[in-house]
């Protein structure tokens, strides 16, 4: 990867990435600490800063992110841009900016990604102006740098809507998952009951998950039979007019 003084910086444009990860229980967003400035306390945000003249947008998200958190060439969409005049306008937002670029005052339009990632296939490690990065439930998630909250929200919204319509929650699934797991992501991400007859049914009747001949072990209960997804079904689904789960 070149270095930074190899090239201008675009004082006005930036990206910023809502990553999402599942650990069986809980939906989580991949949050960085920045180092502190004086006089005010350390702020979670997401991973972004501004992108290079020389590189368009999505090769700049996955600069970023593997630059703050160690992840490169993963699956990211927009979510949107997001340019209120006042985004940057928060005293400790200031004074971190005054401390780390050279124009802390230009306005700055950021361009949103999100994406799903399988928390067992990274591990985060924070480096740059980034002092930590950590996995983070989103039911912890009050407050945030910027108008990172408002970003957040907005990704949030988008993965909800698009859960019901296309099957990116194995995403978040290593890839092979009991029917109880799938279960559970789909309710943590719609925030609220699915009935598990009715979400099993549809989900067998639909065959975009295929039985594997393996089981659980180690487990405190009886073992649960392992799934895998069926993409060439799911595709089938769609060329056949399929648009949505009904959940």
């Amino acid at each position: 990867m070149e270095s930074k003084n190899k090239h201008q910086l675009n004082p006005r444009i930036s990206a910023d990435c809502v990553i999402f990860g599942f650990d069986f229980n809980q939906l989580k967003v991949l949050l960085i600490e920045r180092e502190p400035v004086e006089g005010f306390d350390v702020s979670l945000s997401l991973p972004g800063d501004l992108i290079f003249e020389d590189e368009d947008l999505d090769m700049a998200a996955n600069r970023i992110l593997n630059e703050l958190t160690g992840l490169y060439n993963i699956f990211l969409e927009q979510v949107g841009a997001f340019g209120n005049p006042h985004r940057l306008s928060k005293a400790s937002d200031q004074a971190w900016l005054k401390a780390v670029r050279q124009k802390p005052n230009e306005r700055v339009v950021t361009i949103a990604y999100y994406s799903l990632v399988n928390m067992n296939d990274y591990q985060p490690q924070a480096s740059s102006f980034a002092k930590t990065a950590c996995w983070v439930s989103v039911h912890e998630i009050n407050e945030l740098a910027f108008d990172h909250f408002e970003i957040y929200q907005a990704a949030l919204k988008k993965l909800k809507n698009k859960i019901k319509t296309q099957p990116i929650g194995f995403n978040l699934l290593p890839e092979k998952f009991t029917l109880s797991q799938l279960h559970r992501l789909y309710e943590v991400i719609l925030g609220r009951t699915l009935d598990k007859r009715n979400f099993r049914r549809k989900m067998l009747k639909l065959k975009i998950v295929e039985s594997l001949d393996e089981k659980q072990e180690g487990v405190p209960h009886k073992p649960s039979q392992f799934f895998k997804f069926n993409e060439l079904n799911y595709n089938s689904l769609i060329e056949n007019g399929f648009d949505n789960f009904g959940f």
